[in-house]
């Protein structure tokens, strides 16, 4: 697929599941039910890769890099997000986590040798700009209490996670590790690690044999897992962390979107303003010539 169709599919996948996260919130904890998302979406990429009879043995050091990249895409970042939103609404949390696209040019820079792209900043400013217009209601009459400081640290720290989950993602198909079988590997590990920290914070392994939960369940694990991350870490081998981070921005507007459609939200001009702005710094930030990045180390 072309990187437009692999961008698009992303940022309408992942703005449509929180319509599936609703049906995943109530009884079962939401560490659980992030666990069972991911270990059913290993399992389902682990039978699509011996379908294909692609190769399923690695080496010890490749297994470490691929669990790093499953505790920090699949575990770590889900699980201070979702502290985070103890908190904080549910729209700070999003302006806060769109700053990923500033962290990845950096880190991107830091660990990967690539050349920070003034263009890819200065449209990740101007999205991030739009986003919080988008979100102003939530973020008016912010004050800095104590619990809000807390929520602001976990929301930085997923973030940060997040951000070197990407360059952790970059660094493998460097160095030729596939994404399915990294995906794969890289979720049964996170999917462990999350059940492991929800069971010590005191959770029930509990489940709901209802219709709504378990098809919310197939869909945040088949698309929202193998399907978008799939497409995303095919994306960012393509054309660096910096620019697919800009996904983070755009898929809150999607949300936003569908939102109009099935609970009629209304939106005011300010959030349209705000929504004008993303699309103009998407359009800066994934235009331009890529320059060439420093050569990887050899295949580890």
């Amino acid at each position: 697929m072309q990187n437009a169709g692999l961008y698009i599919l992303t940022c309408l996948i992942w703005g449509s599941t929180w319509l599936g996260i609703k049906f995943q919130l109530g009884v079962v904890d939401p560490g659980v039910s992030v666990a069972y998302r991911f270990s059913l979406a290993a399992a389902l990429l682990l039978a699509f890769s011996l379908f294909r009879r692609l190769p399923l043995r690695f080496s010890p050091r490749q297994h470490f890099f691929m669990a790093l990249q499953g505790l920090t895409l699949f575990s770590l970042n889900y699980i201070a997000v979702y502290l985070a939103e103890l908190y904080l609404s549910s729209g700070l949390v999003a302006v806060v986590f769109s700053l990923i696209v500033v962290f990845n040019v950096f880190l991107s820079a830091l660990f990967l040798g690539n050349p920070i792209r003034p263009r890819v900043l200065v449209g990740g400013a101007i999205g991030i700009a739009g986003l919080a217009l988008v979100f102003r209601p939530q973020l008016s009459g912010l004050n800095l209490s104590e619990e809000r400081v807390l929520g602001l640290a976990w929301a930085v720290a997923g973030t940060t996670i997040a951000s070197f989950g990407n360059i952790v993602a970059a660094r493998n198909q460097r160095n030729s590790l596939p994404v399915v079988q990294s995906n794969a590997y890289g979720m049964a590990y996170g999917a462990l690690l999350t059940l492991l920290v929800a069971l010590a914070r005191g959770a029930r392994l509990s489940f709901v044999p209802s219709f709504g939960y378990i098809a919310s369940l197939l869909y945040l694990a088949a698309f929202g897992s193998v399907v978008a991350f799939g497409s995303y870490l095919t994306l960012l081998g393509r054309i660096g962390p910096d620019r697919a981070a800009y996904i983070a921005v755009v898929f809150p507007i999607v949300a936003l979107a569908l939102s109009t459609v099935f609970e009629g939200l209304r939106w005011e001009w300010i959030a349209l303003l705000g929504a004008g702005l993303v699309i103009i710094g998407n359009a800066l930030a994934l235009t331009g010539r890529r320059p060439a990045a420093r050569a990887a180390p050899a295949s580890s």
